[in-house]
């Protein structure tokens, strides 16, 4: 269908114009966003969770485990 010529220059038909392509980017973007791998911004925050120093009566028992890599096996 095309349209006269007086419709296209008209400020209504501009508006709407803008408008489509205001929402077009937003739709780009967000499917850009939903693509993209999730970042969780805590795993580069400090954990406040564990301790600063060991609380065992052996402290440096585990000390010494840290430091070589050592684990225990779980039973």
């Amino acid at each position: 269908m095309l349209f006269p010529e007086s419709i296209l220059t008209s400020d209504w038909f501009a508006a709407l114009a803008a408008f489509v392509a205001i929402n077009t980017a937003i739709y780009v973007t967000l499917a850009v966003v939903k693509t993209l791998p999730r970042i969780y911004f805590r795993d580069y925050l400090p954990r406040t969770y564990e301790r600063s120093e060991t609380r065992s009566i052996y402290p440096d028992a585990e000390e010494r485990k840290r430091r070589l890599g050592h684990h225990e096996p779980d039973s």
